[in-house]
C-alpha cells in the first residue's frame, strides 16, 4: 500500500510573482568595480600591508615637514651642548658637534626616500621600455637585447656603485647614475616575461588589425596590463636603492658631510654605541621601520594585484 501523507495547502501569500517585480527587474543590486578598485578592496583587508602604508605615510610626512618646523639646522654645531641625551629641547638627542639628531634623521630620512624614489623611476623609465621592446618585437632584436642584459647582469651593482663614487664622488648622483647603468636589468627582464606572454592575447590582434603602430601597443595595451607586477616590484626597489644608500654612507662612500642619511647617522652611532647608544637607536628605528614597511605593502600588493594569489 501507498502511504499517503497529509500535507498542509501552500499559501499564495509565500510566493511573488515575477511580474509584480516591475522595472526592479534590471536593476544591479551589487554595483560593478573595475581591476583597481578589486585590487584596493583586496589591499584594504590585509592589515599588515595597511599598517606598512600607513607607516610610510608618517615617515614621508615627517622627512618632509619635520625639518621645516625645527629651530635647529642640520648642520648647526654647538659644542657647548655635545652628545646630550634626548631631552625637551632636543628630542633625540645630539651628537659629537652639538648637532640635533632629530632634524639630522628626518634629513637623512629624506635623502634615503629621494634615491629610493629615483632609482623606482630609473626602473620605470629604462628597464619598463627596454623590456617592452625586446618582449614585443622578439626574434632576432630579443636575442641581441637579451645579450646586452646578461653582460650587464654580469657586473655587480655594488661594484658599479663605489667605482662611480671613487671617480665622481660620494653623493646622490652617483648612486642613482649606477642605477641608471646597471640597476634596472630585473625590472627589464621581468617585464619582458610579462610582455611575451600578453602580446598572444587576442586584444593586441584586434589593436595590430584596427592599425595601431608598435608603440601604442605596447605603450596604451602591453604594459598597462602588466602594471600590476611592476608595482610590486617598485616596492622591492626602493628599499633595495635605500639598503645600498645606506650601507655606502656608513662605509664612508656615501653622502658627503655635513649632509646627514640614515647610513652615516648609524655609522656615527655605532662608534659611539657603549658611551651613547641612543645616537645609534633613532637612526636604526627609522631604518627598520622604512624596509620592513615596503616589504610589508609589496607583499599585500602582489596577493592583490596577481590574479594567482588570490584566493
Amino acid at each position: 500500500m501507498e502511504t499517503q501523507h497529509n500535507q498542509p495547502p501552500t499559501k499564495p501569500s509565500k510566493f511573488t510573482s515575477v511580474l509584480d517585480v516591475g522595472s526592479h527587474r534590471e536593476v544591479i543590486i551589487r554595483p560593478s568595480i573595475n581591476y583597481w578598485q578589486d585590487a584596493w578592496r583586496r589591499l584594504k583587508k590585509n592589515p599588515l600591508a595597511m599598517g606598512g602604508l600607513i607607516v610610510l605615510a608618517i615617515l614621508f610626512v615627517l622627512a618632509i615637514f619635520a625639518p621645516m618646523f625645527s629651530k635647529y639646522s642640520y648642520e648647526e654645531m654647538n659644542t657647548t651642548m655635545k652628545n646630550l641625551r634626548p631631552n625637551a629641547e632636543h628630542w633625540f638627542g645630539t651628537d659629537d658637534f652639538g648637532r640635533d639628531i632629530w632634524t639630522r634623521v628626518w634629513i637623512g630620512t629624506r635623502i634615503s626616500l629621494l634615491v629610493g624614489i629615483l632609482a623606482a623611476l630609473m626602473d620605470l623609465i629604462i628597464g619598463v621600455i627596454y623590456g617592452g621592446i625586446s618582449g614585443y618585437y622578439g626574434g632576432r632584436l630579443d636575442n641581441i637585447m637579451q645579450r646586452i642584459i646578461e653582460v650587464i647582469y654580469s657586473i655587480p651593482f655594488l661594484l658599479v656603485t663605489i667605482l662611480l663614487v671613487m671617480f665622481i664622488g660620494p653623493g646622490v648622483f652617483s648612486i642613482i647614475l649606477a642605477y641608471a647603468i646597471v640597476g634596472w636589468v630585473p625590472m627589464a627582464r621581468l617585464v619582458r616575461g610579462q610582455i611575451l606572454t600578453l602580446k598572444e592575447n587576442e586584444f593586441v590582434l584586434a589593436s595590430r588589425t584596427l592599425g595601431g603602430g608598435s608603440a601604442r601597443i605596447i605603450l596604451r595595451h602591453l604594459i598597462p596590463n602588466a602594471l600590476g607586477i611592476i608595482i610590486v616590484q617598485i616596492t622591492f626597489v626602493v628599499p633595495a636603492a635605500i639598503f645600498v644608500e645606506s650601507f655606502l654612507s656608513f662605509i664612508g662612500l656615501g653622502i658627503r658631510v655635513p649632509m646627514a642619511s640614515l647610513g652615516s647617522l648609524m655609522s656615527d652611532g655605532a662608534n659611539v654605541l657603549r658611551t651613547h647608544p641612543h645616537r645609534l637607536w633613532f637612526a636604526t628605528g627609522v631604518f627598520s621601520l622604512i624596509l620592513l614597511s615596503f616589504n610589508l605593502l609589496g607583499d599585500g600588493l602582489r596577493d592583490a594585484l596577481d590574479p594567482k594569489m588570490r584566493k
